[in-house]
């Protein structure tokens, strides 16, 4: 038996080759079109079982849920002249808007450091220095605080003290200051070696992170700066500047919408921004700035204000955007993907 060989000639057999190439290319995008729709496909289921838990959990767990909001407490242990008033009378002002309430705690002569039986009695609401988590669950807390907090460049937050204690500010003006009648300017003071300038004056920002441990108002210890470094990355969930208090301010309403809901429009009003401003304030000169810097206790508190700085702008880079003059907060940058179990 004999076989019939059909041979085509070669132009065919380019012709056929380039058109089974052809064939090949396109199914092999359309394959991908379809692995591509099948992603977005699952993307979009993925969303929408969010959405329907998210909704359930709205419905089922509603008053569950109001319940665990209103257990937290937002501990802000407030630095000395470094805009705290203008930024809890925010806090004020917000308070009946949204629906929660703010405990000030003046404490006997301004002392910064609380007896134990104090500390056990206002611990479960009230903080005025940092409590490390063990000793919040050794007091019975069981839910932890959120630490926030702002600090301020050190000399310039003691040269706004000096003359806070002698000439009061615009907040309060007919309030008799401990120190008033002294007129002396602060470099009047600096040049004769005054104590209420000196270097260990510089000494608060670091021990107000560092918490209540003896060590902590050692001045000059080098242990307590590591330990306050420790507690700013670690335990508070946001530390600001006053240089930078806007930004602050903004980071805040979009992390704890529940407190700080309104908190930039008040701001940005100009009606808390500069609530309070130390009257009769010079600027210290540069021989008064390099005499203090020349200490290491300046050379510590400005090392602490730097990182805690560093830290803020690194936050802020992940969260802000300033355009045409205007800061604006990023939008979320991140889906749920995939959930598993599968809704039924």
């Amino acid at each position: 038996m004999g076989f019939l060989r059909l041979k085509m000639p070669p132009k065919f057999q380019l012709v056929a080759l380039l058109a089974f190439a052809i064939v090949m290319i396109f199914l092999e995008n359309q394959i991908q079109k379809l692995e591509e729709s099948r992603g977005k496909l699952e993307r979009a289921i993925a969303r929408h079982e969010v959405r329907e838990i998210e909704q359930r959990h709205i419905q089922e767990g509603a008053k569950e849920a109001l319940v665990k909001e209103d257990d937290l407490v937002v501990i802000y242990n407030r630095v000395p002249k470094t805009a705290s008033t203008s930024f809890t009378n925010i806090a004020y002002d917000l308070c009946n808007k949204n629906h929660y309430h703010v405990l000030h705690i003046n404490t006997t002569k301004n002392n910064p450091v609380m007896s134990l039986q104090d500390q056990v009695s206002f611990v479960s609401l009230v903080h005025v220095h940092y409590y490390h988590a063990g000793r919040i669950q050794i007091f019975g807390v069981k839910k932890k605080p959120v630490y926030i907090n702002v600090i301020r460049d050190p000399i310039e937050r003691l040269v706004s003290y000096y003359y806070f204690l002698r000439f009061g500010d615009d907040y309060r003006p007919g309030l008799r200051r401990r120190k008033q009648g002294d007129k002396k300017t602060f470099d009047d003071c600096v040049a004769a070696g005054g104590s209420d300038c000196a270097p260990e004056k510089l000494w608060l920002q670091i021990p107000f992170f560092c918490g209540h441990y003896f060590e902590c108002w050692s001045i000059g210890s080098k242990w307590a700066l590591e330990q306050a470094k420790y507690n700013l990355v670690n335990e508070y969930m946001l530390v600001g500047v006053t240089e930078e208090l806007e930004d602050f301010v903004m980071m805040l309403e979009a992390a704890l919408p529940r407190f700080f809901k309104g908190a930039t429009e008040l701001y940005r009003t100009g009606k808390k921004s500069h609530l309070r401003k130390t009257s009769e304030k010079k600027p210290p000169t540069k021989e008064s700035i390099a005499r203090l810097q020349q200490s290491d206790i300046w050379k510590m508190e400005n090392e602490f204000y730097e990182f805690a700085l560093e830290q803020f702008q690194y936050v802020r880079a992940h969260a802000v955007r300033e355009k045409d003059g205007e800061l604006y907060l990023l939008a979320q940058n991140f889906i749920y993907e995939k959930i598993y179990p599968k809704t039924t």
